[in-house]
């Protein structure tokens, strides 16, 4: 937020009409505005609050119109500021009693006013007041929609000489966390903490869901090695889950090498035992051959 202008009228202590140019007071940087009690100073952020918001800060039971102010003057005020990037020029004129136009003895009420300007600039570069809304409801809505504080929370934090700053110090960490959230911005943060913290929820549940994978395989692995492969030996345990990681898998590994090596040994044994058992199968047809030819011989021998 950058304040430019503010023009006041029968406002307050102030009688007449006022104009503070802020362009002027911070061209070199800060400006500090101070004088006597009673000058006038907080009138001067009631009266920016009341430009922003349509009425005074909060606790001040302040009477927005003065009492020495001529009745044909209106109490009013008018604001130029920029929020978010837009320039802006807020009037405001609170409800009142006016002189009326024809009877200028009579008083008639006035009722509350407010006109929403926007600077906008044409294709040649001119710029012009162009304006957006009236309706008080509708100006609120789009004022508090760029500044993104709410009345109090422009109290508590930019009106410093309304001393409302020291309730936010003295305001509990929750409300503080919320007034410094949409104050800086932080709602971003705050979603990258829900995605982290859903990422999280949703690692573990496939942490543990690898794991009991793990584990399912590790006893299938165990079931069908037996005895002979010595499977318990450094197998992954539900109660270790740093087992369940590269070490079941080299566990894994390792059986499978085992495996590997005893089929091998068994295929050699194998081929072994199948080579004997065709030259037995050999020698027993010699045999019989031998014992068809001796027995042939005998009986030729006997006729």
């Amino acid at each position: 937020m950058r304040l430019h202008s503010l023009r006041l009228q029968a406002f307050g202590p102030f009688a007449r009409r006022h104009t503070v140019d802020f362009d002027a007071l911070s061209a070199d940087g800060l400006f500090l505005l101070h004088g006597d009690t009673g000058a006038g100073k907080s009138t001067l952020f009631a009266a920016i609050c009341f430009a922003l918001y349509g009425l005074p800060p909060h606790e001040r039971n302040m009477r927005l119109r003065s009492d020495h102010a001529p009745a044909d003057l209106l109490t009013e005020v008018t604001l130029e500021v920029t929020l978010a990037g837009k320039r802006l020029q807020i009037r405001r004129i609170p409800a009142q009693k006016r002189p009326h136009l024809r009877n200028r003895a009579e008083l008639v009420d006035q009722k509350a006013e407010t006109y929403l300007h926007q600077w906008v600039l044409d294709d040649h570069g001119h710029g012009r007041w162009e304006g957006v809304i009236k309706s008080h409801k509708e100006a609120s809505e789009e004022i508090r929609s760029l500044l993104r504080l709410t009345r109090q929370q422009f109290c508590q934090v930019v009106l410093l000489p309304q001393n409302e700053f020291t309730k936010f110090l003295r305001a509990d960490a929750s409300e503080r966390r919320i007034l410094l959230g949409t104050l800086f911005g932080t709602r971003r943060f705050g979603l990258i903490e829900e995605f982290l913290a859903s990422r999280k929820t949703l690692t573990a549940k496939a942490r543990d869901e690898a794991r009991a994978d793990v584990l399912r395989l590790a006893e299938r692995i165990q079931q069908a090695a037996g005895d002979d492969l010595e499977p318990d030996r450094h197998a992954p345990r539900a109660d270790d889950p740093a087992t369940l990681t590269a070490p079941a898998r080299a566990w894994a590994d390792a059986l499978h090498h085992q495996a590997l090596t005893l089929q091998d040994t068994a295929d050699a044994a194998t081929e072994t035992a199948e080579q004997q058992l065709r030259e037995a199968r050999l020698t027993e047809q010699q045999v019989r051959d031998l014992h068809r030819l001796q027995q042939a011989h005998r009986t030729t021998a006997h006729d």
